[in-house]
């Protein structure tokens, strides 16, 4: 089944590519009518193309616009990559782009049409599929993300409460999923997506628990099995499917954005089978309730996070039907935004001590930038969210739930 479905993937995306080059031709003829309706709706916006302003583009080369026609939102990345345009301020450009709804007038039919195949018709998030973003992402060196994030290494959302800088908003994150799980000596604890151990490492210090962490990431699994050494801490390199064991606590922290729709369902029965009758389970996700919001970004999809997707507020209860109690929902959303610009201003500070590591080395700089820079706006714009949702098999007497 799946290399019918390579097959015919494969037979789309040649289709659209097609499509793109009729698209192409379109745009040549009418370059001077594109540029003006581009720069027309950017100026609605407060967005010049003068440079005048920090979040304004300063736009090199005027094929930009055209490049956008046939590529959309893709097209604005990597053209950006290529160096066709600069902007002091991307945070701001892409909060601004976000806010009024630009965006989503960048998303052209066939954008729509490779969202719909890729996670819709197809399921790209299969067991096979499942290794290309460790592959293309967490396993790309960690040197690199070494370099931004802070010391424990965690990839995924701060929090900022009383938090003065990454690494302390990073340890009250951890802190606060210790506090919600309420953990006890001795209990069992599975850790799904464990990136390099850090919460591993700090549930096994803090709570004097036994913890499991599966990652399908080589590199995050040898960096992880180093900083737990010693301790209480099983790191495999597993694919979640393949766990069978009993737990008290099951924790996933940023990874059901690449288990895909298509399986949150046999995903939330394997966390169901594997967790106690009066255990504890807390998802830590990003996540949408703006349907004018992307589930995926093509320039996302094809730089940085292969085949991931955004779960929408409507899915995970769907998800869980007859399985969880919701027991807490709490968005720290924009806890992302300042979560971003701090990996981005020490992603910029410590770039020339990795940049010899890259051939293209301007271009990947310009690509990681642009990335943390377009999600800080997409947080601050309140066009993603960050939650964190506590679920029960139904514990007696409910569960009181902390901040």
């Amino acid at each position: 089944m799946e290399i019918l479905t390579d097959i015919l993937y494969s037979i789309t995306m040649l289709a659209i590519r097609i499509w793109r080059k009729c698209m192409y031709a379109i745009a040549f003829i009418g370059f001077k009518p594109i540029k003006a309706y581009f720069e027309r709706k950017m100026n609605e916006v407060g967005i010049g193309t003068d440079g005048t302003e920090p979040h304004n583009m300063v736009v090199h080369n005027d094929w930009l616009y055209h490049r956008m026609v046939y590529d959309g939102t893709l097209g604005l990345g990597e053209a950006y990559m290529d160096g066709w345009w600069d902007c002091k301020r991307l945070d701001e450009f892409f909060y601004k782009v976000f806010q009024a709804g630009l965006y989503q007038e960048f998303l052209y039919p066939w954008d729509r049409l490779i969202h719909y195949l890729s996670f819709d018709a197809f399921n790209l998030q299969s067991v096979a599929r499942s290794q290309e973003v460790a592959d293309k992402h967490y396993d790309l060196g960690n040197d690199l993300f070494k370099s931004f994030l802070d010391k424990s290494m965690n990839y995924t959302c701060g929090y900022w409460k009383d938090a003065k800088n990454l690494d302390e908003a990073q340890q009250h994150k951890m802190e606060l999923i210790g506090r919600k799980l309420k953990l006890k000596p001795g209990m069992r604890v599975l850790d799904v997506g464990c990136g390099w151990g850090a919460l591993c490492k700090f549930l096994a210090e803090t709570y004097k628990v036994e913890v499991v962490g599966v990652t399908i990431s080589k590199e995050g699994a040898e960096e992880a099995r180093i900083r737990c050494k010693g301790l209480n801490v099983d790191i495999r390199l597993q694919d979640y499917r393949e766990v069978n064991e009993g737990f008290d606590r099951v924790v996933v922290v940023g990874c059901i954005e690449h288990i895909g729709p298509k399986n949150y369902r046999s995903f939330f029965e394997q966390v169901n089978r594997l967790l106690t009758q009066d255990g504890i389970f807390l998802l830590h996700t990003i996540g949408h309730d703006n349907d004018s919001t992307p589930p995926i970004e093509l320039f996302l999809h094809k730089y940085i996070f292969p085949n991931g997707i955004l779960p929408n507020h409507k899915s995970i209860p769907k998800g869980i039907d007859n399985l969880f109690c919701i027991e807490d929902w709490h968005n720290i959303g924009p806890h992302y935004d300042q979560t971003l610009m701090a990996w981005n201003e020490n992603f910029v500070k410590n770039w020339h001590t990795i940049s010899h590591l890259y051939e293209n080395a301007d271009s990947f700089y310009r690509m990681w930038t642009y990335y943390l820079q377009m999600c800080a706006g997409l947080f601050r714009a309140r066009r993603a969210q960050l939650w964190q949702i506590v679920m029960t098999k139904g514990i007696r007497g409910g569960y009181v739930s902390v901040r």
